[in-house]
């Protein structure tokens, strides 16, 4: 008799992979499960899978708990929602979706990108209101000819900067683990910089690196002053790396050209008077990575995972 596997799912997931899953296995699969952490506890004691997004935490408490748990499946790529020493350590494989939502996270850096440099996609109340602010936007920046500065090239990165070439902008890119001869800069026609260079040269800077303790605090107040006047800087990756009152003050200044930022240190944010009416700010709720067809890639990909791991 085959022994069906209990998979636990404590976040969103579309439903067509959640029913590729239940045609093999036994599902639970409740999105509000990460907001009941002793119901999740008590669920995933059972549990041959779990599957998570960013907002369950897979450590501590509920680590603990998973007393049967052979696979993690991670709806996305960063791992910092997950203790993966502790992970292996108790002979549990971590499963990201590697590059299932690079596309959706690189359109949304370019149509920032092109948003903060021309500066003309904010007067529509103005407009209608019967005002015509053309000399002030009328001065907006195009992005051919502008060099784009991406740190973390890896596969986001790269996908990244394929597009800001199509759109005729000069790429270079650091990367911590990278050394300036390997062979994907050549391949992608990058260039390497050192971190310090790419920071003083760049029009706009993309960040893609995870959150170790070398990237925590990456961009403070000191580094956000060595970008160039009227830069542009962006951030997908996570929390904790960009000084966000440090972005908030050179916006207001004028050294910084534009921000946006789609990653918080706490998540949601709080309600934070230095954002507000802060200019040239672009914030959005952790989801550049999230569209409708990320979803399926990313839920499609941990679903066939999951069930060749369980094979």
């Amino acid at each position: 008799m085959t022994i069906r596997a209990r998979i636990v799912i404590s976040e969103f997931m579309d439903e067509r992979a959640v029913a590729q899953l239940a045609a093999e296995h036994n599902v639970l699969y409740d999105p509000l499960l990460v907001d009941d952490a002793p119901r999740l506890i008590t669920q995933a004691a059972s549990a041959d899978v779990l599957i998570v997004r960013n907002r369950t935490q897979v450590r501590d408490a509920l680590l603990a708990a998973l007393g049967k748990c052979k696979v993690v499946g991670r709806l996305g790529v960063g791992l910092d929602n997950i203790d993966v020493t502790g992970c292996e350590a108790k002979g549990i494989t971590v499963i990201p979706a590697t590059g299932a939502n690079a596309l959706s996270v690189a359109e949304y850096v370019i149509a920032s990108t092109m948003m903060l440099l021309r500066g003309a996609f904010t007067a529509t109340e103005a407009v209608a209101g019967g005002q015509w602010p053309r000399t002030v936007l009328g001065n907006g920046r195009e992005t051919a000819g502008k060099t784009l500065g991406v740190i973390g090239f890896g596969f986001i990165g790269q996908m990244t900067a394929r597009m800001a070439q199509g759109l005729g902008m000069k790429v270079i890119a650091f990367d911590a683990v990278l050394n300036a001869d390997a062979a994907v800069f050549s391949q992608t026609g990058v260039a390497f910089s050192g971190l310090d260079a790419l920071v003083g040269q760049a029009d706009v800077i993309t960040l893609h690196v995870p959150l170790v303790d070398s990237t925590r605090g990456l961009f403070n107040a000191a580094r956000i002053a060595a970008m160039k006047k009227g830069a542009v800087l962006i951030n997908t990756s996570r929390g904790h790396i960009v000084d966000l009152p440090a972005v908030a003050a050179a916006l207001r200044s004028g050294h910084l050209g534009g921000a946006a930022i789609d990653v918080f240190d706490t998540e949601p944010l709080s309600a934070d008077a230095s954002l507000q009416n802060c200019p040239n700010l672009l914030l959005s709720p952790h989801i550049s990575g999230v569209t409708f067809e990320a979803n399926e890639r990313v839920s499609f990909m941990i679903a066939d995972k999951v069930l060749r791991s369980l094979a």
